[in-house]
């Protein structure tokens, strides 16, 4: 079972293109607290956090582009009613 994904068992849970910018914001707004910040272990945690965003930005597009495919071949998703998946083993 997910912890934070929608599934039959979760289905209250969330799309993992929501997660993942949800995770991305948070990122942002701890970058925003360090930016001044010119030590130089916090331009390296400041420039990881960078190509971390470029890494979850491309995920979020990769998750968006999923969800369109699936959308497009079985409709929208049902399991926030307790539906079944729309691919997979059921």
């Amino acid at each position: 079972m997910t912890h934070y994904l929608v599934t039959e068992e979760n289905p209250e849970g969330k799309k993992l293109e929501d997660v993942l910018s949800m995770v991305r914001k948070d990122i942002l707004e701890r970058c925003a607290l360090i930016t001044d910040d010119q030590r130089t272990e916090a331009k390296a945690v400041l420039a990881n956090n960078m190509r971390i965003l470029n890494l979850l930005t491309d995920a979020v597009l990769l998750a968006e582009d999923s969800t369109n495919i699936l959308d497009k071949a079985f409709g929208p998703s049902q399991a926030s009613k307790g539906g079944p998946p729309r691919i997979g083993h059921l």
